[in-house]
């Protein structure tokens, strides 16, 4: 199951230089059939210290973490709606992304000249958004001029979807976000294939100057500065210089969370000899379906999930240990996956 966080900003906002250094964190494509990896397009490992932890208790030959991609979206620029910069090819990227990550500047270099002449993250915001805005009103008129043709014929569904784009539009027209609007989930079928910028969930990524990143603020502070320093760095290396800044993470590794947490998605775990690997799924999933995330044949046979919490496995000692004293459960179709699962599925043929 793939997920993908857009990242977008204007020019000079360091935008590029947090994906580059991303990239440095992108992991073997060989342990994920069927990825492929465009040049803006980055797979990252989730960082998760749990899986080392299963790791030692299972023995576990390798370590596979879940993975999030990030897009590089380049070409935002303002009245990127009516064209500008790559315009409509910014646009047909991000609708694709399940997740936007806006990049704004806070950070001084007077060899990089900002856009609008001055530093003001909250006007680079607000910029973005607008035109994720017009962008979206674009997308909505079409398709209104289209509903209303059908509305003439007595198209009951159309008067219904008409309805949801006209209440969406006249939030747009107002200025607000279409994630402001509240949709039942019948509402929703209507404008699903839509895909709007403004109904995705929005990170805000603050670059900062390097003795900023401790701030506390709506957005997430992060020095790109510092983060190609770090993957340029060994992972011992990379340690050591985050402790000599006071951090225990880097910027990049809290926003890979960050966004893993937008998107409402929790982590379980398999785990033994071969290997110990986690599994992207999203909250409120149930046992067949976790289970289809690893084989589409593993959802269809379904019988019985061995459930353990990963900290009480490796309290135990490992399974074996685990069994002896009752802790591994069996739970049926029914059973909602809780984060920190781990799980071994059986199924039949």
């Amino acid at each position: 199951m793939s997920f993908s966080i857009g990242i977008v900003g204007l020019p000079n906002v360091g935008k590029s230089t947090l994906f580059k250094a991303l990239t440095k964190k992108q992991v073997d494509a060989a342990n994920y059939p069927f990825c492929t990896i465009d040049p803006n397009v980055g797979t990252v490992a989730v960082p998760d210290n749990r899986l080392e932890a299963l790791s030692k208790v299972s023995k576990s030959e390798k370590i596979v973490p879940t993975t999030i991609e990030f897009v590089d979206i380049a070409g935002l620029v303002k009245d990127a709606h009516k064209g500008e910069g790559l315009g409509n090819k910014f646009l047909s990227h991000i609708r694709e992304v399940d997740a936007i990550a806006q990049v704004v500047r806070n950070f001084s270099d007077k060899n990089v000249v900002h856009i609008n002449n001055k530093v003001d993250p909250q006007s680079d915001r607000e910029t973005i958004n607008l035109e994720l805005i017009f962008a979206d009103l674009q997308t909505l008129e079409k398709r209104q001029q289209n509903l209303v043709r059908l509305t003439h014929g007595q198209d009951k569904e159309a008067k219904k979807a008409l309805a949801v784009v006209e209440k969406i539009k006249a939030a747009l027209d107002a200025g607000k976000m279409a994630s402001t609007v509240e949709l039942s989930v019948e509402e929703q079928v209507y404008i699903k294939d839509l895909n709007l910028l403004t109904r995705k969930p929005m990170l805000y990524v603050l670059n900062v100057d390097e003795d900023k990143i401790y701030q506390e603020t709506d957005y997430i502070p992060i020095s790109a500065k510092i983060e190609a320093e770090i993957s340029e760095l060994s992972e011992t290396e990379a340690k050591e210089y985050l402790k000599t800044l006071g951090l225990q993470q880097s910027g990049l590794d809290r926003l890979i969370q960050a966004s893993y947490k937008l998107l409402d998605l929790i982590t379980y775990f398999t785990s033994g000899p071969m290997e110990s690997k986690a599994w992207t799924i999203k909250a409120g999933t149930k046992a067949p379906q976790a289970a289809g995330v690893i084989h589409t044949d593993f959802e269809k046979g379904f019988i019985r999930a061995e459930i353990i919490n990963w900290q009480d496995l490796v309290n135990a000692g490992g399974e074996v240990a685990a069994k002896e004293k009752g802790l591994i459960r069996l739970e049926g179709k029914e059973y909602v996956m809780q984060d920190g699962d781990v799980c071994h599925f059986r199924f039949s043929n």
